[in-house]
C-alpha cells in the first residue's frame, strides 16, 4: 500500500502517530512526516494498523494511493 502525507492539510492532532507510531513521526512544529524518511509518499505492506490511522485523520492529510 502506498501512503501520501498531504502535510498542508494536517492539524498536528496525532492521532496517526498513536495509530502506527512505527511509520508516523512529527516536525519540530507538529507537522506529520514518515518516521525514516523525508518524502511525502512511501510504500508500506498492507496493514490495517496503517489503514486505521489514515481513516482517523480528520483533515484527509494522509492518503491511501489506489492502484498502487
Amino acid at each position: 500500500m502506498k501512503i501520501k502525507i498531504i502535510s498542508d492539510k494536517c492539524i498536528a492532532c496525532g492521532l496517526c502517530h498513536l495509530q502506527a507510531p512505527e511509520v508516523f513521526d512529527y516536525y519540530d512544529n507538529g507537522i506529520v512526516k514518515f518516521y525514516d524518511t523525508e518524502t511525502s509518499i512511501q510504500n508500506f505492506p498492507d496493514s490495517s494498523t496503517l489503514q486505521a490511522a489514515v481513516k482517523t485523520c480528520p483533515t484527509g492529510a494522509l492518503k491511501i494511493e489506489k492502484g498502487q
